[in-house]
């Protein structure tokens, strides 16, 4: 098991807790999902949630449930703020769980679109739309690193 400095054994959530957690609908599952990610709001746990749980939660809540981006946008980015979730890339995962609440855009290509412009690689893409986005997110950048 990988255990942090502190003692504390980092946890990998998958994306049945996540939403069972969100959505509560199975009173069971939601208490188990709630009483770890409460742990991890507040720090005495500390977890991952990979690009991909992210990725199949907002499938799910948007696909299956028809819940609204800015809806599923708020609740994610929210549970990503939880002190205990550590994800390296946690920044990268946030801001694309933001991007997609204010575009049309998949949540792969705005997870893309945020790692690119985040750790400054240039985006090669074929698709306008993310190539728009991208351009914009990228000006906006430079324009405040500038100022």
């Amino acid at each position: 098991m990988k255990q942090l400095g502190n003692g504390m054994v980092k946890k990998l959530i998958d994306a049945n807790v996540v939403l069972r957690y969100l959505l509560q609908d199975d009173d069971v599952l939601f208490k188990k999902a709630s009483a770890l990610l409460e742990r991890i709001k507040v720090g005495e746990e500390v977890a991952i949630i990979p690009e991909s749980v992210l990725a199949e939660c907002v499938y799910v809540l948007l696909k299956v449930y028809k819940i609204d981006r800015q809806i599923i946008s708020e609740k994610l980015r929210g549970l990503f703020a939880y002190k205990g979730v550590v994800n390296p890339d946690k920044k990268d995962l946030i801001d694309s769980i933001i991007l997609f609440g204010q575009t049309q855009l998949s949540i792969v290509d705005c997870i893309t679109c945020s790692k690119s412009n985040n750790n400054g690689m240039p985006l090669f893409t074929f698709d306008d739309d993310l190539r728009n986005i991208y351009s914009r997110r990228l000006r906006s950048s430079v324009q405040r690193a500038t100022e």
